[in-house]
């Protein structure tokens, strides 16, 4: 193995503002502590709380530096104190707290999955960070069982297609909301059952069409403000409805009799302050169910573009059009 340079280029924020203040800067290689490797990126994920970040409304966590970037895909090429299972040159996807927007980024070794072969680098960057939140609330929290109905919202999204991938290769139906004839097209070409353009159909009408009147049993939610009074009206006797996050805003007026009246569960989650034993416990179920699916290529992740970790600027613009359908990934 080469000896690594002292440096690296990384995207900082100039300050918080729009993708303009994305700029290449160049800081010093970290080096891994205990439990850390540290990976040469290859490709990194773009997601919804990297465009927070710039913004100034999500920091990262106390000691997690100021990079952003939470999902990487790469090589390992120096390995912290304790780190047994893997070894130099082995090639990873990881959750990272931040620091993805770099040439080289540590991550914890827990947080680490193995590459398929089946994956470009590209591929694999964009899985940890969707795949990881969608399987917590999906599997984890609302206890996803084969046969039922879930109403998955922002249907060509990141986590809408791991979403729709999720359920269907576990046995469920998928309604989903998408805001184009063009994305609902997607999203039904990706699996979904009924794909409902939210900007001319009602999805709470739809989704009881496709349910015979019940609802949906399962509600993967990212919009929030409004859509919380409907997912009351759109959800199953026993519904669980997982807030993942507030495109639309975190304050509602809702009809919480509802909630009672149906005994739904209405549960949420932020994945990033998550402690490294339970994101670890998340990777592991998701090595052992999702990864064999993904190598018999019956999961693949969609990509809607990548850009040169030098455009991270361009891609930021390019999430912020809602115009994707898929992930957007930096190339390193």
């Amino acid at each position: 193995m080469t000896a690594l340079p002292a440096q690296m280029t990384v995207i900082g924020i100039k300050e918080p503002g729009g993708p303009e203040v994305l700029v290449p800067e160049q800081r010093d290689i970290p080096k891994p502590g205990k439990g850390e490797i540290l990976v040469k990126v290859a490709a990194a994920g773009v997601n919804r709380p990297d465009v927070r970040q710039r913004q100034g409304s999500y920091p990262p966590p106390k000691g997690a530096g100021d990079i952003p970037g939470l999902e990487i895909a790469g090589e390992i090429v120096a390995l912290g104190e304790g780190v047994t299972r893997w070894k130099l040159g082995d090639k990873v996807c990881a959750l990272v707290v931040a620091g993805g927007y770099a040439e080289y980024c540590l991550a914890h070794d827990s947080h680490a999955l193995p590459v398929p072969p089946s994956l470009s680098m590209v591929e694999a960057a964009a899985m940890p960070e969707t795949f990881f939140t969608v399987w917590q609330h999906l599997m984890m929290r609302c206890h996803f069982k084969s046969g039922e109905w879930v109403l998955v919202h922002g249907g060509t999204s990141g986590i809408g297609t791991t979403g729709i991938m999720l359920v269907k290769n576990f046995g469920g139906h998928v309604v989903t909301t998408a805001g184009s004839d063009e994305k609902c097209a997607a999203a039904r070409k990706l699996g979904a059952d009924v794909a409902v353009n939210y900007k001319t159909q009602d999805f709470v009408e739809e989704t009881k069409k496709a349910t015979g009147g019940k609802g949906a049993n399962v509600i993967l939610d990212i919009v929030g403000g409004d859509y919380i009074d409907r997912n009351y009206d759109a959800a199953a006797d026993q519904g669980r409805i997982a807030q993942i996050s507030f495109a639309g805003g975190p304050k509602a007026t809702a009809n919480f009799a509802r909630l009672m009246a149906k005994r739904l569960v209405h549960e949420g989650s932020t994945l990033r302050p998550r402690t490294i034993a339970e994101k670890a416990e998340i990777a592991k179920g998701i090595e052992e169910k999702v990864w064999p699916l993904v190598e018999a290529g019956k999961i693949r992740p969609v990509i809607d573009s990548t850009f040169p970790l030098a455009k991270a600027a361009d891609a930021h613009a390019r999430m912020e059009s809602s115009a994707h359908i898929g992930k957007i990934v930096l190339t390193v």
